[in-house]
């Protein structure tokens, strides 16, 4: 049973993608990694590629002491593995702060290119720039390519007007019934109030009759 648990646990950590300990700070970390190593490619940013790459080093190392921890740690080794960790987020908030500043420089210059690259970089809180992202969009469309994170936009905003369409065509439908079943209503009141009309006038009619003959009846008795 016990050599069971010990298989069952090294399966969990070899298809675990980052380390258990700290992962609400060590996650954010190791998941920015991939998108860190592809600023490189970027030319705004070939200054930063040898910090680029100690940085990526670091994480590796960092990670696989974190995976250590695992097996078994002592107080101070997981004290350890958490400093390393804040230091690594105070860079990851640099690169964060590179990308930012690269997006303000390509607003302000018109530079497309630059533009679109981190926009789709991961990095940019690209929900807090949506506007802005869109309005630049539709300025500079004829040199934009849309894939990535513009596309996506775009189709959410395809699906929230054909929603919205939808909706509109539910309410005209709606409206239509409604008023078919006025219209209903008011011709069932018109033949209503036809037949009880017609239905006094038959009535009146053979009154007037009824009173004409007694009329004559009576004239008769005196002649």
């Amino acid at each position: 049973m016990l050599k069971y648990m010990i298989i069952l646990l090294f399966s969990t950590l070899l298809l675990a993608q980052n380390p258990f300990a700290y992962s609400a700070l060590g996650d954010v970390i190791y998941n920015n990694a991939d998108k860190i190593e592809k600023l490189q490619e970027i030319d705004i940013f070939k200054p930063y590629e040898k910090e680029i790459q100690k940085y990526l080093l670091d994480i590796k190392k960092v990670k696989a002491e974190g995976f250590n921890l695992e097996g078994g740690s002592s107080a101070q080794e997981r004290k350890t593995y958490l400093n390393h960790l804040r230091e690594l987020a105070k860079r990851n908030d640099f690169f964060k702060r590179l990308v930012e500043s690269a997006y303000n420089t390509a607003i302000k210059t018109g530079d497309s290119k630059l533009f679109s690259a981190v926009i789709n970089s991961g990095l940019l809180d690209t929900q807090r720039h949506k506007k802005e992202i869109i309005d630049y969009y539709f300025t500079h469309q004829e040199d934009l390519n849309t894939t990535g994170l513009i596309q996506s936009y775009l189709d959410e905003d395809a699906k929230l007007r054909a929603k919205k369409e939808a909706q509109q065509k539910r309410y005209k439908s709606k409206k239509q019934k409604e008023a078919e079943r006025l219209r209903w209503i008011r011709e069932h009141d018109k033949q209503q109030k036809e037949r009880l009309e017609k239905k006094l006038e038959k009535e009146l009619e053979k009154k007037k009759l009824e009173i004409r003959e007694y009329q004559q009846k009576e004239l008769s008795k005196t002649i």
